[in-house]
Order: C-alpha cells, then sequence, then structure tokens
C-alpha cells in the first residue's frame, strides 16, 4: 500500500513547490507523474513553467488518466495534480459527476496498491466563489469529494495558505 502526504489549497498558494521540495528531500530520483492535458497554448505555458522548475533529478512520466498502469513500486512518485486529472474524467465521462467521480476512485484504488511514496498535489475550491454555472458546480463537488476520499487515505495532509505549509493530519 502507498504511503501518501496529501497537499492541498488554492491556486498559486505554493502547494507544487512544496510538494517539489518534500519529494527532493525524500530521494535522490523522485519520479514527476504529469496528469495534465494541454487545452491551449496558455496552459501549455503553465505546464512549461513547472517543467523548468525541475532539475535533472527528476523523471517525468505523463498520464491523463490510467495511473495504475505504471509501476512505481519503490519509487517516490509526485502525482500533480489531481485537479487536472479529474478533469480528463469529467470531460471523458461527457460531464457526468458521478460516471466521473465513480471511475476515479476506482483508478485511484488500484493506483495505490502499489509500495510507493506518493506526494500529491489537489486544489481546495471549495473555498472560493460559488460557481455561477451548473457544469462548474458539478466539477466543484467532484473535485471536494475526491480530495475527502484521498485525505481519508492519507497518512499525512497539508494545506497551503499563501505558501504556508500547515500540517493537519
Amino acid at each position: 500500500m502507498a504511503t501518501i502526504t496529501f497537499i492541498t489549497g488554492g491556486a498559486r498558494s505554493g502547494k507544487s513547490c512544496f510538494a517539489q521540495r518534500l519529494a527532493e528531500n525524500q530521494s535522490e530520483k523522485p519520479i514527476y507523474l504529469a496528469t495534465a492535458r494541454i487545452w491551449d497554448e496558455d496552459f501549455a505555458q503553465r505546464v512549461k513553467r513547472h517543467q523548468d522548475d525541475r532539475n535533472e533529478r527528476w523523471q517525468t512520466v505523463e498520464e491523463e488518466k490510467e495511473l495504475s498502469k505504471h509501476d512505481f513500486s519503490g519509487e517516490t512518485v509526485l502525482l500533480d495534480c489531481i485537479t487536472l486529472w479529474l478533469t480528463n474524467y469529467f470531460h471523458d465521462s461527457g460531464y457526468q459527476l458521478n460516471n466521473a467521480l465513480d471511475a476515479a476512485k476506482a483508478e485511484w484504488k488500484k493506483f495505490v496498491e502499489q509500495e510507493i511514496n506518493l506526494i500529491v498535489v489537489s486544489n481546495e475550491l471549495g473555498m472560493g466563489v460559488h460557481p455561477e454555472n451548473e457544469m462548474a458546480r458539478k466539477f466543484a463537488d467532484l473535485q471536494g469529494w475526491m480530495n475527502q476520499f484521498i485525505a481519508a487515505q492519507a497518512d499525512t495532509v497539508y494545506l497551503m495558505v499563501s505558501g504556508i505549509d500547515i500540517k493537519i493530519k
């Protein structure tokens, strides 16, 4: 079973930077598990910025959905991030909340069966403005429920606020 460190917080709260430092302190050769799809040029630039933040110590594995198909046994893995991973499930399910949640939970259960040191980054969407449209509200629900699911299994949970890590579990 995976040892899970879960890091959540708002946009630009310092989650990825904190997670990267943790991984580098725990492994000489950490693995960066990137879950993003490149939707547009702005997003491509965001991905590039994250890539530039990592040095040659890092191995990058790109996987939009099927995390469990990779064998990371014995490794330190930084999964960045749950929000983008869930976006892929939500989009591919035709924006069906329950289908996306069920599929993501099933995949997560298979993934964490591995003996890995897993550092997970996610977004805390429920602390912001209430979404104005139905699809955004459904996604906020999806994100919140998946965060709860992962945090319940996590050994350690951090909340990031303005670049400051607060250990909450």
